[in-house]
């Protein structure tokens, strides 16, 4: 049986797994982007609007588009505080429903490879944006480490079960994405390595948190109880809690920015 592609459609769910951590590595990328007030953005692969959201409350936007696959997760993104500034519609991240030079700026938060050919979407991004504007984004170093479920990916290996990779995985080392954008023809390139972390009250809360809106919750509760059970102890095994139960995740991610050319 072919493997599933990774989908997210819970947006709820999605903001207790990963819209917290996307936030977290977001802001971040904001204070390292700088970017002016006053511009019109586009976020490719908005999800829930975790990161629209920051966008309308620290950027000062002249306005913002959030384009998702998923209709549950843009039905999320529409009850933040931020969307009253937004306008969400689902959408292709190769195929963007916009007239060439639309924007002055366009971000992909934790999306990039996701999207099954990332020089198309990296593309799509340029054609979008006026001249001089900037096409930027973020993902996980999941290759090395940087997922914050990179922990239980490797319990799930250990009781034979196959985590499933982005499609695109291979651009998320950080002098790939430099690479990346460098192909698209995008000018003054700059990258960033960016580290975050979040605290866990216990193991239960890591545990139940991690199945959150993803593709692993569904194949956990697939299991067994025993094998579960197994996994749950592997998972716990490799956890370091502190003197009062709580536990600490290191996430890394990369970060890129370019300029359309003049």
């Amino acid at each position: 049986m072919a493997e599933q592609p990774i989908r997210f459609d819970d947006g709820a769910g999605y903001e207790q797994m990963m819209g917290k951590w996307s936030q977290l590595v977001g802001s971040v990328f904001l204070d390292w982007l700088t970017p002016a007030p006053g511009l019109r953005w586009v976020d490719v692969g908005c999800g829930n609007g975790a990161f629209t959201d920051m966008i309308a409350e620290r950027c000062s936007p002249a306005a913002i588009e959030g384009i998702d696959p998923s209709e549950g997760q843009l039905a999320y993104a529409r009850t933040r505080p931020g969307s009253r500034q937004a306008a969400f519609r689902q959408g292709d991240a190769m195929a963007l429903p916009y007239p060439d030079k639309s924007f002055d700026i366009a971000v992909m938060a934790l999306v990039m490879f996701f999207v099954p050919d990332p020089l198309k979407g990296a593309a799509e991004m340029m054609r979008v944006v006026k001249p001089g504007g900037t096409v930027c984004a973020y993902v996980w170093d999941i290759l090395q480490g940087g997922f914050p479920l990179d922990l239980l990916q490797e319990a799930m290996r250990d009781v034979g079960m196959k985590p499933v990779l982005p499609p695109s995985a291979r651009i998320s080392p950080i002098e790939a994405l430099r690479g990346l954008w460098v192909e698209a023809g995008l000018e003054a390139i700059e990258t960033r390595a960016i580290s975050v972390e979040r605290t866990f009250s216990g193991f239960d809360d890591y545990w139940e948190t991690s199945l959150l809106g993803s593709s692993i919750g569904p194949k956990v509760a697939a299991m067994p109880d025993e094998r579960r059970e197994d996994l749950k102890a592997r998972l716990r095994a490799r956890l370091r809690p502190d003197a009062t139960g709580q536990i600490t995740i290191v996430g890394r991610a990369n970060a890129v920015s370019g300029k359309v050319p003049a």
